[in-house]
């Protein structure tokens, strides 16, 4: 009997055997994130995914690359110049599959299902610039694809936060709702803002680390956002060898709009502009505040710079 009640004893506290897992994946997980990574792998298998096809022999399928941000940071501008070469296949929404947890929750299959038809030879992209700013974003991606290819577009964070405002402030002045002057978003007890959640967007250095966990940065090819609006041609060239695509898009399609201050698009006799609600004039901002706002984002540029191996020319 008192062998009995040893064993019973010893059962109970023999310490469980945890399997060693990766440092990559060293987070401390919650059970539900912990089930949805199995319900990754599971619906990883290519069986397991009801192939919705065409009859002129294309399908929908998951992406091979992402336009993953930056808000404000000209992620549609950057579709649509994308979209002028025949091998793209772009998704005409935001999809908001890895950040939205209602989305995120449909699995995979419903996020082919927001993908566009596309041929075999073609590379179906789709872009949500809150993907770069999401901490979780990140390992959902790596867990789908750890091969994906990468698109991130900045611009200065002082005039992204600029364009931030203004977006949101357009927003409300169409459904007739007042909105706060930007001086009262980025002031506060008589200094700047730093909570305010357009200067966090900004802190490219913070959100990037993120991504270097999962993903090498030879698979995050950075659009230098501020060039690609004053002379787009040679940022797509880029894009296009960094995607490995062949040369199709060349300086004709962009022709530069006097009306709209900014470049459209020429495809095939065609001529096609962003939508107005881009280019906005942004707010005027007093030259101490704004001098103020470059002055913090020095620092965190630097070590955006130090962790991608480049420049930008920003304040």
């Amino acid at each position: 009997m008192a062998a009995f009640l040893l064993g019973a004893v010893l059962l109970i506290v023999q310490p469980q055997i945890v399997p060693s897992r990766p440092a990559i994946n060293s987070i401390v997980e919650t059970s539900s994130q912990s089930v949805q990574r199995e319900l990754l792998k599971k619906t990883s298998q290519k069986n397991d995914f009801k192939e919705n096809i065409h009859s002129n022999g294309s399908c929908q399928q998951l992406p091979q690359t992402i336009i993953i941000g930056v808000r404000k940071g000209g992620t549609r501008a950057l579709l649509e110049m994308l979209s002028l070469h025949p091998d793209i296949a772009a998704a005409e929404s935001e999809v908001h599959f890895f950040d939205w947890e209602d989305h995120y929750r449909n699995g995979l299959q419903w996020y082919i299902n927001q993908m566009p038809f596309s041929y075999p030879h073609q590379i179906t992209v789709e872009k949500t610039p809150a993907y770069f700013t999401s901490p979780k974003v990140p390992e959902r991606v790596y867990n789908m694809n750890q091969s994906m290819r990468l698109l991130l577009i900045l611009r200065d964070p002082s005039e992204r936060v600029l364009s931030d405002y203004t977006q949101v402030f357009y927003n409300h002045m169409q459904k007739h709702k007042p909105y706060p002057s930007i001086e009262q978003f980025l002031i506060k007890n008589g200094e700047l803002n730093v909570d305010y959640k357009a200067i966090n967007r900004s802190l490219y250095y913070i959100h990037i680390q993120n991504w270097l966990k999962y993903f090498p940065l030879d698979h995050i090819h950075i659009v230098d956002g501020d060039k690609l609006i004053k002379d787009p041609f040679p940022e797509i060239e880029k894009v296009e060898r960094f995607l490995k695509l062949s040369p199709q898009i060349n300086a004709s399609n962009f022709y530069f709009n006097k009306t709209k201050g900014f470049y459209c698009l020429r495809d095939s006799g065609r001529e096609r502009c962003l939508h107005e609600s881009k280019g906005r004039a942004h707010p005027q901002v007093d030259p101490r505040l704004l001098e103020k706002l470059q002055e913090y984002f020095h620092e965190p540029n630097k070590k955006f710079f130090e962790l991608v191996g480049r420049t930008f020319d920003w304040h």
